[in-house]
């Protein structure tokens, strides 16, 4: 700003240090040099703008899960999760999808969180109650909505180029809108809210929505204020200046169902600078589409709306899984429903154990792969070839350990897991304990269940008393001992992130599984299937098969087993596929 002067008759001033004006009198006589001295005014400088900016301040924990059972509640939920402070909000009728999609777009561009009111006046409500937390010096209302709490509002123009003026006079440094309308279809809404760019937003609208004025001219962008224009001031009670709030950090993601009662809520995150990520269900590992979305987000902090989404330890987890990407063989980390199994069984090296072991590994690969082909023909869903390998074997004499049961070198399965996961064909390592336990053999094949696309089975029918061996009876497991393998596994799955795992119980008869209505299929980590192996004739397996199903566990999936020499006759993939329920594996012997 320039300097103010200070005016003395013909005198020429001469500026000393900073301080001391001396005034040279030309009219004077000659002799000493007079001196005044003269304080100079004031300097004044323009006061500092008041700045207001909104504050996106995230919960505390990684991992939230805030409720959603309606579109107040979704709306409320998140602003009080994602806002510590906003003086500029935005406020919609809940049954109004176009005034919301108004809304969404306004709030993108200003930087401030939605609220929807259920009776479109704001007043003695939980709506105000937000307002008064959030400091909301100004309202910004779409649909009619009244404000009834003395807090300034303005209605957000429908037009592009006149809401474009109302976001630049309401908060400093906002983007308007683009000029050109985005028509939203109905049902693509959260979806659309959900890729709004802060940096560059646009007006979404649902089809054939007129504007909201004839005369303005929706084709061109609004004209950009000058670089020296100062923003005009909000219509509040004090010169402040309203900003946009910093975003949030990097690796914030909202998740959400695509539930259409989420809209207002994903625009909040949108505008807070929060990804967002739809998860159909509430599951992130349940699609190959979600897994990559979250993967691709690489999400350090996580809010997720609704209860679809379960605890928000059991959500932490799955996200974790989900962000490493890995997927299983046909997509997504979680095995049921849409995929189904098609193995060969036996173990490498022999073909006395089945069709695994009659040919190399590549040729392994090729058979399972075009035995799955065959089925692939008769369902909609995926069929993934898989390999069932026997790594413990019933054995005739106790052996070293005394146990019965001959365990297989855990380095030799390696090449066919590898092999198996490059060709896109699933694992399941069988175990025939012996006198030993499941859970002892099971860890000592860790380093294979390690692996992503590697199952387990275990096979009572080779589980022997301390009395007894094979061959001479049936053998036969208690569900306790099965409930620990199945605590340990869903543990292992968990730790490392791994998807789903499936485990298998072979049974043929009933007493095999003691007390099988107290199987644990509560673990999400597990997909647990009871498969029926036995063998003979059609009638007598459909028998087995009826038996088996009767009072089983919920939440159990189903496999059937085809023996090539012992079936009576051995079915074909479309008879095996006219089982009902239809198997999601099934295992060739």
């Amino acid at each position: 700003m320039p300097r103010r002067t200070a005016v003395v008759t013909v005198s020429v001033l001469v500026l000393l240090g900073a301080c001391t004006w001396i005034a040279v009198d030309a009219a004077a006589p000659a002799g000493p040099t007079r001196t005044v001295t003269e304080q100079p005014p004031a300097r004044t400088t323009p006061p500092e703008p008041v700045v207001v900016p909104a504050e996106v301040a995230l919960p505390a924990e990684a991992t939230a899960v805030v409720p959603g059972d309606d579109a107040a509640t979704a709306s409320l939920s998140v602003s009080r999760a994602l806002y510590g402070a906003a003086p500029v909000a935005v406020v919609a009728p809940a049954d109004d999808v176009a005034a919301q999609l108004l809304a969404a777009s306004a709030a993108v561009a200003l930087g401030a969180p939605v609220l929807v009111d259920a009776d479109r006046t704001v007043g003695d409500d939980a709506t105000a109650d937000e307002l008064e937390r959030l400091g909301a010096r100004v309202v910004v209302t779409t649909g009619g909505v009244a404000v009834a709490t003395g807090t300034p509002s303005v209605e957000a123009p429908a037009d592009p180029a006149a809401l474009a003026t109302t976001v630049r006079d309401l908060v400093l440094d906002a983007e308007p809108p683009a000029a050109q309308p985005v028509d939203v279809a109905a049902g693509g809404e959260v979806a659309a809210v959900a890729a709004l760019d802060p940096a560059a937003p646009v007006l979404l609208r649902t089809p054939g929505t007129p504007p909201a004025d004839d005369d303005a001219d929706a084709t061109t962008r609004p004209t950009e204020p000058a670089d020296d224009a100062q923003p005009s001031a909000a219509p509040t009670d004090d010169d402040a200046h309203l900003a946009r709030p910093e975003p949030a950090p990097a690796g914030s993601v909202l998740l959400t169902t695509g539930a259409a009662t989420d809209l207002a809520a994903v625009a909040t995150a949108r505008a807070a600078g929060l990804g967002v990520v739809v998860v159909p269900g509430g599951d992130p590992r349940a699609t190959s589409a979600t897994v990559r979305a979250v993967a691709a987000a690489a999400p350090s902090r996580v809010v997720a709306v609704g209860g679809a989404f379960g605890t928000a330890e059991d959500l932490a987890w799955r996200v974790t899984t989900a962000a490493t990407g890995v997927e299983l063989p046909g997509g997504g980390q979680v095995l049921f429903p849409g995929r189904r199994l098609v193995a060969l069984y036996g173990t490498p090296t022999t073909s006395a154990l089945g069709l695994l072991g009659e040919q190399d590994l590549p040729a392994t690969v090729a058979r399972a792969q075009g035995l799955a082909a065959e089925y692939q023909a008769l369902t909609s869903d995926t069929v993934v070839p898989a390999f069932e390998i026997i790594v413990t074997v019933a054995s005739s004499g106790a052996g070293p350990d005394g146990n019965y049961s001959n365990e297989l070198p855990v380095e030799s399965f390696v090449p066919w897991v590898e092999a198996a996961r490059d060709a896109g064909i699933y694992v399941v390592i069988d175990l025939q304990p012996g006198r030993t336990d499941f859970l002892t053999q099971a860890k000592q094949y860790e380093q294979l269940l390690r692996y992503p696309n590697v199952g387990l089975a275990l096979d009572p029918e080779w589980r022997l008393a301390p009395d007894q061996v094979h061959l001479r009876q049936i053998g036969s497991v208690g569900v306790d001992e099965v409930n620990a393998v199945v605590d340990w596994l869903a543990r292992l799955t968990r730790e490392n992130a791994l998807p789903q795992k499936l485990l298998v119980l072979h049974q043929f008869q009933l007493r095999m599984i003691g007390e099988r209505e107290r199987l644990d299929t509560s673990r999400p980590e597990l997909a647990v299937m009871i498969h029926a192996d036995g063998q003979g004739s059609q009638p007598a397996k459909a028998g087995t098969w009826a038996a088996l199903r009767a009072g089983a566990p919920a939440g159990v999936t189903w496999g059937w087993k085809n023996f090539v020499d012992e079936d009576v006759p051995m079915l074909t993939p479309a008879q095996t596929y006219g089982v009902q329920p239809l198997p999601e594996l099934v295992t060739y012997q």
